[in-house]
This record gives structure tokens, C-alpha cells and sequence, in this order.
């Protein structure tokens, strides 16, 4: 339990499911019984109007029956509640409702009970005014100096003050410039409104300027008004505080000085009557409400406010002088006096948690007891420490340390089916005559302990969709089984960069611990592939080496075996939904693969699909040590001419939304001189105004176009340059031959980005992440580890500077170096290069010599295969060597 929680001495829940908010609450003897003693006004959004009068036995005691004095179901929203003297001929208290459409006055009262049932309250209307507009709050006060009666001001949605004199209504008057309601007060000193306006600034209009301003009721001016005897409304202080406010509270000292108290959404700010800032106090909380009050010290004002932190925090001006945790989050609080018992603080949650408290603390009654004092062994102490520090070493170096549990709340599995769907799930696809198929993924989930809720995500790359992405399950009991089916497909007329899904599940334990559970699946290649017609020729082409004798393709892909060509055992077509093209080849007599295509980036699912069927073909036939590699020239040029496509749509997509930026200003420009043309009241000509409108309104169309397309563009090449990044990765581990951690390396530095944006592209944050290895496990000299990177990525003026640093690193692993993330490998003394790599160019004749030395390993040309002799494609019927 906290030291410092509020001391609950009364409290309550209001109804159910009803909301409230600042204006519901509102403390005052609103039945005039002359006792001193405050009643509890509460008005819910549902209509329902409640007076309470606590009287609690006991300390934390609830509501009993007879504390609610009254509850009435008015049926329209009520959004403020105010008790003041609000009818003629009276000085008593009256209760002021405000609903959306109509401000009603009631009067309380109460006669005494001559049974067991008590007091009996009533609730009868005196007057009621129907309201033109939606009402948004109102205030009160004895406007204009008027003696013994209350007047009311209500603001309207759109901006109007009403004022209303009793029974009767006097003016509306509508606030210069206002575009959304804020909060507002009366300052009976300066007998002026104070509000907030959409332009975060605090105003001030005195009440006389209202009164003798132009009627905002009429709709057109007369000629009286025409000839200026109506008055324009002016605003008598302005002060702008930079946000916008939630609520506005007046308290004076005395009868000669007073203070505005405006409530932020970051602080709070204390005024003087003039508008000056008298202090202002930045909050550390997202505040929900206050109240300032006057202090017992002189000249000083506390303040009460409650935060989104369940915290109410005391001020006296700018100093915290007290700080409570509360059960709830208050939108309300006020200060009243109950039973003799004066200071108790009212507070109201939105969902109708009304709690009567007091400050205070809950004192501890744990006395340590007393420690026998004795002399302490040092000698004895320290034979102990040995022994303990030999018992540490023992365990660090056995490992015997407390394993986690082995078996987890939560058990994923993801399967898919083998078959596509009977009636394909494909809906609003972009692609052409091709019927698209779906097919169904099953995912099961298996709980082991209670588990609330959980949340379940798929991912899939596009243009691959779903037909539902996200799932909820309540596990209630353990040992649950749950599962879920939803349907894959292609959508647009290009290939995904990968057939690789993610199902994601994330949960939290009972400790409150978040966990994520991930489980990934393969979809079939079939799902954006058909058989397809082989070709001789081709603009790109690479070749796979294995070390395994040579497998009949229709055996690995049978799916895709050409009935009409049975003879055909080392040939086959592929062809994408998208509608390339893709050849694959098998020699007879070498243990070689040639994949190729007319576009360099379909190489890779067909590569990679080639590579993961022959290690499951041969895993079946008991053979473990199957091994692929490539012995061409990596393709370089191939690859840099995506990264420049995709760069070049990059710039394009800049240029075009600064154009659109551009056109948008000349559009609003030209309809502000428009908009003063037609206001004026002596009409000028429009000097083809209307006709420069239209054009720039065309333009600003047939750009947003321009930037739409281009967008789309740009994720159909990034798409592409993703699928080129995957191959490139697989030819420099099937050249170098590297690890799996090596392989991850490179991932993630090709691969950071799931999805490219305009702030932050996929050039630079590669550019970054290549420069980091060539200056830390891939540097040869300490010099080069000394450089630092630039902390800001920015756009790229051209794709060179990236260009050559692919290039070096390729040179780098060409001449023995290795990547890693130890710390130990940047250290200069362990070189992990051998024979002299060529240190990181700090200047561009540097740069022009290492570009010219990788050439010589790096050859820039169509077909993919040299240094070994190419075996030419004679004819469809195998690869002749």
C-alpha cells in the first residue's frame, strides 16, 4: 500500500455504463437547508441527474440508500450541472442543466419526513430555454454588475455566446475567428468572458463590448447597421500559450486582484488580470482536471490536479506540496464541506467512480526489533567469504546455472494445405487472363497455462495477401487447442520477393511478462507459378555446381513436369502469374543447374526453390553431405541497374509531391482572393481568377495522380530489388561459402527495411550498414576502424558512393576476409585477412583505383558463368558439354 493515498471517506458507482465528464459534477447547498453543508450534484451523457448527501457510519464506508436524495431521468445528455441565483424575485440557489438543445432551471427542495422513509426531495422546473444551437458549456455570474441574481452565458458548438437574464433572453454574440469551442469562465472583477481559442490563445471580451456589439442573430445587416451604429467585437487581452486548454478556473485574493488559472495539455499557467503571465509550472503528467482554491498562506493559491497517472498532486503557486495516488482517473474535482467536515475532496471518473477523500497517510505499525548486539569473527568472516567465492567459481565454470523452462505457454503451428482451395478466395486482383488460385494455411494454438488474451498476426510479402490477418483467442482454461484457416493469394501482376510466411502470437503471462511466439511457413511455388513453355535464349543466366550427381527435374518439381514433353528429363519452363518467364536446365553428365531468365530478379525464387528441393531430395536418399556452389562472377552490374531504377523513382517521387506542394499553396492562394473578391460589397472583376483556379485545381489532381502511380511503382521495384538482394546473397554464400551466421550477417545489412518509406530509404540505411562492416570486421588497418559514420541518414544524391562500397565488400571477401560482430575481430592484432586487402579509400582517386582492381574479378556482363568452361544450350533436349 502506498505511504500516500488519498483516505477514502466516501464513495460510490454511478449507474452502469454511463459517462461523465468535467462539467457533470458540481458541489453546493443546492436545497438552501442553511446548514453549511454541501450536496453532491452528478449529471451523466444518459440523462440521469443524481444529489447525494453522504453520510458514512464509518470512515471508507460506501453509499447507503438513504445518502442519494434524489435520482432523476431527464432523457436528454447532460453535459454541465451549475447551482447559482438563477430566478427573479429570489435569492434562493437554483440548479442550472445544461442539455445539447435546451438549458433548464429547477428548483430542490425537501420535505420532512413524518414515517421511517425519511426526507423527501423534489425536483420542479421553473423555466426552461430550447436553444437555436448545440450547446457546448456555459458560465455564470452577475454580469454586468448586476446585485442579488446570477446570469447565464452559454457557448454554442459553432462559436455564439448566449447570454441569457433569468428567465428571459437577452443577446447572442458570435466570438471573432472561432473555428472550435474551448473552455470558458466569468471574471466578476474585470466583469469579463475568458476563453480559449482554437488558436491556443487565451482571450478576454468584456461583457460591455458584447452588449453593444453588432446582434449576431441576424442573419443580414440593416441599414441602421450599415451606417455604423452596430459596433464590431473586439478582444480586450490576447495571450497565446502555445496548446490548447482543457479547462479555465478565476480565484481572487480579494476585492482588488484576481487571477485567470488556465489548465494545458503540458502546463498550467496562472494569470493576472491584464493577461500577463503571473507564473506558469510545466507538468510531468498528462493532466485530466484541476482546481485552484486559495491558500491559508497569504498571497499564494493552491492548486489540485489530477493526471492520467491516477496521481492528484497539490500546488501551492509552482511549488508540489503534496502528491496522492487515487483509485481512478478524475475528469472532476471540487472541494466541499460534509458533515462539519470541512476540505473533503470530491472526485469523478469518467466511467462514474465518485469518491469523497481526504489527504493523509497510512502510518506503519511494524517496529523492527531490537538486534542483540555481539562482536563480530573477522577471521571467521573471512574463511566464510573463501569458501563462498571457491563455490562461485565452480559453478561459472561447470555452467550450472538455472535453465529456463524448457516448454512454453504457448505451442504455434502453422501448416498448409497441398491443395488449392475447391473456389478460389481471390478477390480484386490486378493480374491478367490467369484464373489466381488460393490456398488455405491452418494455424494451431496449444496453451499450457491461462492465458486471457491472445493475439495472433500473419505476415506474408507482398503482393501475396490475406484474407484475414489478425486473430483474438481468450484461453480461459489450460491445455486449450485453438485454431484458425485463412487463404492466401496473389493480388498484382509482379512476383513477392519471397514465399516465406510469419505467424506471429503475442500474449502476456499471468506475471504480466509480455512473450512473442513465432512460427513461419512456406508457401507452395505453384501458388504464383505455372508450367510453362522452356526457352533457348536469354538475357540472364547463372549456373549452379554440386557435388552430387545430376536429379531428373519432373522428380524435383513434380508439379511442373510437361506431360507433352515426357523425353524432357533435363529441361523445364516456368511461368510467373505475373507473366515472365523462367528456364530451368539440368546437364547429363556434370552435376550442374542452369536457371535462366529475360529478368535478372525472377532468378531468385527459382534458384533458391532448385537449391532447397535438392537438399530435401538427398536428405531423403540418406546423403549428408550434398553441397552447392558458384564458381561465376557475381552479377554485379545486373544488380546495380535495380538499385539505380529504384533510386531514380526515389528522386522522381520527391520531386513530384514538392510540385504537388507547390500547386496545393497556389490553390489555397487563389481561393483566398476569390473568397475576398465575393465577400467585398462593392463587386470587382475577377481578372480570370476562376479560370487560374480551375487550372491549378487540374493540376493539383493530375499530380496527386503522378505521385500515386509513381508510389506504386516505387513498391513494385522495391519488391524487385528485394528479390535481387536475396540472390546476391545466395551467390556470395554459395562463392565464399559461408557460414549461416555470415549468411544472417549479410541480411541484415541488404535487408534492414521491411518497407521502404520516403524519410528513410533502402540506399542510405545499406550504405550505412555495409560502411560499418568494411570499417570494423572487413578493415585492415586501426586507421580505418578510427573513422566514424555519420549519425543522420539522408538521401543520397546518386547511388555511387553505394555502388562502390558493394563492390569493395565483395572484393574484401574475394581476398579472404570474413564477417562477424565480435568485438574481438576489429581489433587490429587479429587480422581475419589475409594477403593485404586493400584499406577503405578515403578520397576518390582511391576509390577510382579499387574500382578499377575489382574489375578484373567483378566482370560486367550479361552471362553470369566464366572462369570455367560454359556449357551452350544446343537445343532443348540437355546440355551438351
Amino acid at each position: 500500500m502506498s505511504l500516500f493515498k488519498a483516505r477514502d471517506w466516501w464513495s460510490t458507482v454511478l449507474g452502469e455504463k454511463e459517462e461523465f465528464d468535467q462539467g457533470c459534477l458540481c458541489l453546493a447547498d443546492v436545497d438552501n437547508s442553511g446548514s453549511g453543508q454541501d450536496k453532491i450534484i452528478v449529471g451523466s451523457f444518459m440523462g440521469y441527474l443524481r444529489i447525494f448527501n453522504p453520510h458514512p457510519v464509518k470512515t471508507g464506508d460506501g453509499a447507503q440508500a438513504e445518502d442519494l436524495l434524489l435520482e432523476v431521468h431527464l432523457r436528454d445528455p447532460i453535459l454541465q450541472v451549475e447551482v447559482g441565483k438563477f430566478v427573479s424575485g429570489t435569492e434562493m440557489l437554483h440548479l442550472a442543466v445544461l442539455h445539447s438543445r435546451k438549458l433548464c432551471v429547477y428548483s430542490v427542495s425537501g420535505t420532512l419526513g413524518n414515517v421511517e422513509h425519511g426526507n423527501q426531495y423534489q425536483l420542479k422546473l421553473m423555466y426552461e430555454h430550447n436553444l437555436q444551437r448545440t450547446a457546448f458549456n456555459m458560465t455564470y455570474g452577475s454580469f454586468g454588475g448586476v446585485k442579488g441574481r446570477d446570469l447565464i452565458c452559454i457557448q454554442s458548438m459553432d462559436g455564439m455566446l448566449m447570454v441569457f437574464e433569468q428567465e428571459s433572453y437577452a443577446f447572442g454574440r458570435f466570438l471573432p475567428g472561432s473555428l472550435l469551442p474551448g473552455p470558458l469562465a466569468y471574471s466578476s472583477r474585470t466583469d469579463s468572458f475568458i476563453t480559449v481559442s482554437s488558436c491556443r490563445q487565451v482571450e478576454s471580451y468584456k461583457y460591455q463590448v458584447l452588449a453593444f456589439a453588432t446582434d449576431a442573430d441576424k442573419k443580414q445587416e440593416t441599414e441602421q447597421q450599415k451606417l455604423g451604429s452596430g459596433k464590431r467585437l473586439v478582444v480586450d487581452w490576447a495571450l497565446n500559450i502555445g496548446e490548447q486548454a482543457l479547462d479555465i478556473c478565476i480565484v481572487s485574493f480579494n476585492q482588488s486582484a484576481s487571477s485567470v488559472f488556465v489548465l494545458g495539455e503540458r502546463n498550467f499557467f496562472c494569470l493576472k488580470d491584464n493577461g500577463q503571465i503571473r507564473f506558469m509550472k510545466k507538468l510531468d503528467c498528462s493532466p485530466s482536471c484541476f482546481l485552484p482554491y486559495c491558500s491559508v498562506s497569504e498571497g499564494t493559491i493552491n492548486t489540485l490536479i489530477g493526471n492520467h497517472k491516477n496521481m492528484l498532486h497539490v500546488y501551492q503557486d509552482v511549488t508540489l506540496k503534496w502528491a496522492t495516488q487515487l483509485p481512478h482517473i478524475p475528469v472532476a474535482v471540487r472541494v466541499g464541506c460534509f458533515q462539519d467536515l470541512k476540505g473533503v475532496i470530491v472526485t469523478l471518473s469518467d466511467d462514474g467512480r465518485l469518491q469523497c477523500s481526504y489527504l493523509g497517510t497510512d502510518p506503519s505499525l511494524f517496529q523492527a526489533p531490537k538486534v542483540e548486539s555481539r562482536e563480530l569473527n573477522y577471521d571467521e568472516l573471512d574463511v566464510e567469504l573463501k569458501e563462498l567465492q571457491r563455490i562461485i567459481k565452480v559453478v561459472k565454470s561447470q555452467g550450472i546455472w538455472p535453465m529456463p523452462e524448457k516448454e512454453d505457454d504457448l505451442k504455434v503451428d502453422a501448416m498448409v494445405s497441398s491443395n488449392f482451395d475447391p473456389v478460389s478466395q481471390a478477390t480484386d486482383v490486378e493480374i491478367g487472363t490467369d484464373v489466381v488460385p488460393s490456398i488455405t494455411v491452418q494455424v494451431t494454438l496449444q496453451n499450457r497455462i491461462v492465458l486471457p488474451k491472445v493475439k495472433l498476426s500473419i505476415y506474408v510479402q507482398p503482393p501475396l495477401v490475406l484474407t484475414c490477418d489478425q486473430f483474438t483467442f481468450e484461453f480461459l482454461a489450460p491445455e486449450m487447442i485453438s485454431t484458425v484457416s485463412f487463404s492466401v493469394y496473389l493480388k498484382k501482376s509482379y512476383t513477392p520477393s519471397d514465399l516465406e510466411g510469419n505467424a506471429v502470437v503475442s500474449y502476456s503471462r499471468p506475471t504480466g511478462t509480455p512473450r512473442v511466439v513465432q512460427c513461419k511457413f512456406r508457401l507452395p511455388l505453384k501458388l504464383i507459378c505455372l508450367p510453362g513453355q522452356a526457352s533457348k535464349t536469354a538475357n540472364h543466366k547463372l549456373t549452379i555446381d554440386t557435388n552430387q550427381s545430376p536429379v531428373s527435374l519432373p522428380s524435383l518439381f513434380p508439379g511442373f513436369a510437361n506431360q507433352s514433353d515426357d523425353d524432357q528429363v533435363n529441361v523445364m519452363g516456368f511461368r510467373f502469374l505475373s507473366g515472365s518467364r523462367v528456364t530451368l536446365l539440368a546437364s547429363k553428365t556434370s552435376q550442374r543447374y542452369r536457371i535462366q531468365s529475360e529478368q535478372f530478379e525472377d532468378l531468385w525464387l527459382i534458384t533458391n526453390e532448385l537449391i532447397l528441393r535438392l537438399q530435401k531430395y538427398f536428405e531423403k536418399q540418406g546423403i549428408k553431405d550434398f553441397a552447392s556452389s558458384f564458381s561465376g562472377s557475381i552479377p554485379l552490374q545486373e544488380y546495380f541497374e535495380l538499385i539505380d531504377h529504384h533510386f531514380e523513382l526515389r528522386i522522381n517521387g520527391e520531386k513530384l509531391e514538392e510540385l504537388l506542394s507547390e500547386r496545393a499553396v497556389q490553390f489555397r492562394a487563389i481561393q483566398r482572393r476569390l473568397l475576398t473578391r465575393f465577400k467585398d460589397k462593392t463587386p470587382a472583376p475577377l481578372q480570370h481568377l476562376d479560370v487560374l483556379l480551375d487550372g491549378t485545381y487540374k493540376q493539383v489532381i493530375a499530380l496527386a495522380d503522378a505521385v500515386e502511380e509513381n508510389q506504386g511503382n516505387l513498391f513494385q521495384a522495391f519488391t524487385k530489388l528485394k528479390s535481387a538482394t536475396h540472390l546476391m546473397i545466395l551467390l556470395i554464400g554459395l562463392w565464399q561459402k559461408l557460414s549461416a551466421d555470415q549468411i544472417a550477417i549479410l541480411e541484415a545489412a541488404f535487408l534492414p527495411l521491411q518497407e521502404d518509406m520516403q524519410e528513410l530509404g533502402w540506399e542510405e540505411t545499406v550504405d550505412a550498414a555495409i560502411s560499418h562492416l568494411l570499417k570494423t570486421c572487413l578493415s585492415k588497418s586501426s586507421k580505418e576502424q578510427a573513422l566514424n559514420l555519420s549519425s543522420q541518414l539522408n538521401i543520397p544524391k546518386d547511388t555511387s558512393r553505394l555502388k562502390k562500397h558493394i563492390t569493395l565488400l565483395c572484393d574484401r571477401l574475394a581476398k579472404g576476409g570474413r564477417l562477424c560482430l565480435s568485438n574481438d575481430a576489429a581489433a587490429p592484432q587479429t587480422m581475419v585477412m589475409p594477403g593485404g586487402c586493400t584499406p577503405i579509400p578515403e578520397s576518390d582517386l582511391e576509390e577510382r583505383s579499387v574500382e578499377q582492381d575489382s574489375t578484373e574479378l567483378f566482370t560486367n556482363h550479361r552471362h553470369l558463368i566464366a572462369e570455367t568452361p560454359v556449357p551452350e544450350v544446343s537445343s532443348l533436349q540437355g546440355v551438351s558439354e
